[in-house]
């Protein structure tokens, strides 16, 4: 198959032509993004059955035309894994361009693990290994050497395969629509935005330090997202998680004390001491904001593994029913999060709710109850006393 290597403006509205007769094309984008706080552009392979192209934005300044025609509503946007891709288009846009279809959130629906890999996907479909030589590649680099743009070319190529089949085989089994809420949900922008006010969220361990710890936690994550985001550096090169996590432990009060810090770099403490213990010590004075009630609970008790035990044996039993493997429809981490009454859990969403999530809601409420024999469990709706 001919690539459509474009670069230049000119080339964009016959592009743009075709993806508006596509009732779907398949998305792909490179970027680089290892030095850099958000991630930098470098090309973009779109395909559909017979053709197939790679966009060069480093080369064209304006890709408006073609933003209008991808974000058309009527084109499904498949891609694999989509996270990083869309929130390229949200930086650039300020929008999503649904509706999407993404292979990664779909394959477990017909037996594969969780989260698989393109590759297992393009091996499994299409009995084809694909060619790892160019993933290291700095895209950022021009020209491009036609390996390199074939390469690309080939993840779009190979995803329309996959697409194809993929849907073929799902509307077999009578479970293409289960998966219309997953993919509403990569609709929300806060997936490709972090606010700093709310960055303390994603750091692990919170949840072990004291009030006044807290509250310097959530000062110093947010001071280091907006710093990370005006300097367009990745937030670790200013100060990794456990760092943060020593400093609101430690709460140093001067440069001197925050120099005797073990492991802390030089060059940052010179950089920006002043204002971390300016920022330290103004947080003391005041209350943190509360911890979610999912990371404010403790250790679990046996009562609660118990109850999990018990969950566990309904996910299997809908699992069973439906031809999946039990980890796929939950987690043991994920039961965690249903009987904590996290919203989050995957189990209050799309097809796993449907499956077994209102079910486990409904054991949890007191609104079913199990039945037992040697050879089945049973459950069955709780019904009021006349």
């Amino acid at each position: 198959m001919t690539i459509q290597y474009i670069d230049r403006p000119e080339q964009l509205p016959l592009l743009c032509e075709q993806i508006q007769q596509e009732p779907w094309i398949a998305l792909d984008t490179e970027f680089l993004r290892e030095k850099t706080y958000y991630p930098k552009f470098c090309l973009l392979q779109i395909a559909a059955p017979g053709w197939v192209a790679c966009i060069d934005p480093l080369a064209i300044a304006d890709l408006s035309p073609l933003f209008e025609a991808i974000y058309n509503p009527d084109i499904i946007k498949v891609l694999h894994s989509c996270r990083q891709d869309l929130e390229i288009f949200f930086q650039i846009t300020g929008r999503i361009p649904g509706p999407i279809f993404d292979t990664q959130i779909a394959a477990p629906l017909l037996g594969f693990q969780e989260n698989p890999g393109y590759a297992m996907l393009v091996s499994s479909f299409l009995n084809i290994n694909l060619n790892k030589a160019h993933t290291r590649t700095d895209w950022t680099q021009r020209p491009l050497s036609g390996d390199q743009i074939q390469y690309a070319a080939d993840d779009v190529i190979y995803l329309c395969k996959i697409y194809t089949l993929m849907c073929q085989q799902l509307e077999k089994l009578g479970r293409l629509d289960w998966l219309e809420s997953d993919f509403a949900l990569l609709n929300n922008p806060e997936l490709y935005q972090l606010s700093p006010e709310n960055a303390w969220l994603k750091i692990r361990g919170k949840n072990k330090l004291t009030g006044r710890q807290l509250s310097i936690l959530q000062s110093l994550s947010e001071w280091r997202e907006q710093t990370a985001q005006s300097e367009n550096k990745p937030r670790n090169w200013l100060f990794p998680d456990d760092m943060l996590l020593e400093l609101a432990k430690l709460q140093p009060v001067n440069l001197t004390d925050l120099g005797k810090i073990r492991n802390i770099n030089e060059r940052s403490v010179n950089r920006y001491g002043k204002i971390l213990c300016e920022l330290i010590d103004a947080a003391r004075q005041r209350p943190p904001k509360p911890l979610t009630e999912k990371d404010r609970s403790g250790k679990k008790t046996q009562q609660h593994e118990a109850v999990m035990d018990v969950l566990s044996a309904v996910v299997r039993i809908r699992a069973e029913q439906n031809s999946l493997n039990p980890v796929i429809l939950a987690t043991r981490k994920e039961l965690e999060q249903l009987l904590f009454g996290d919203p989050d859990c995957p189990l209050l969403h799309g097809w796993r709710y449907n499956m077994a999530g209102q079910e486990l809601q409904g054991l949890l409420q007191g609104h079913y109850s199990l039945s037992l024999t040697p050879d089945s469990v049973a459950i069955n709706p709780v019904t009021s006393a006349q």
